[in-house]
Order: C-alpha cells, then structure tokens, then sequence
C-alpha cells in the first residue's frame, strides 16, 4: 500500500467515527484499523526521513547531514 493510499483510507476512517453512527463494536473495529494504519503511515514517514539528506553549509563549506523534523513541524 502506498502513503497516499493509506492517508485517504484513514481520513474515510474519521468521517466515519466523526459521524458518531456507528455501533460500538463496529466503531471499536474500525478505530483500530485507524491505528494500524497511522502505524503504517509513521513507519512509511521514519524510512523516507532517513534517506533524506540534506546539505548544510558549515565554517569548512557543504556537508551532507541527515534530514531531522523539527519537534514543532
């Protein structure tokens, strides 16, 4: 599955719990499909994080350093 597909599959998953028409197991059931795909979603974020580089200019010219979010992004 690919980001994107699961970003959209999640959004339809808050509609629907959002909407407040669900009976509680099916609500239960479909929260947690959420979590395993807001799992999916943070783990397919970390990999592409990592390959990431990004240059920084430092007092001896350009560096390659790995790409980090900033805690407020």
């Amino acid at each position: 599955m690919r980001l994107e597909e699961a970003l959209e599959k999640l959004e339809k998953i808050v509609k629907k719990l959002e909407e407040g028409n669900l009976p509680l197991e099916e609500a239960l059931k479909v929260f947690e499909e959420g979590v395993k795909l807001v799992r999916f979603c943070t783990e397919k974020i970390n990999e592409v994080e990592k390959k990431i580089e990004i240059l920084k200019k430092t007092e001896k010219g350009w560096e390659k350093v790995p790409f980090q979010m900033e805690e407020n992004e």
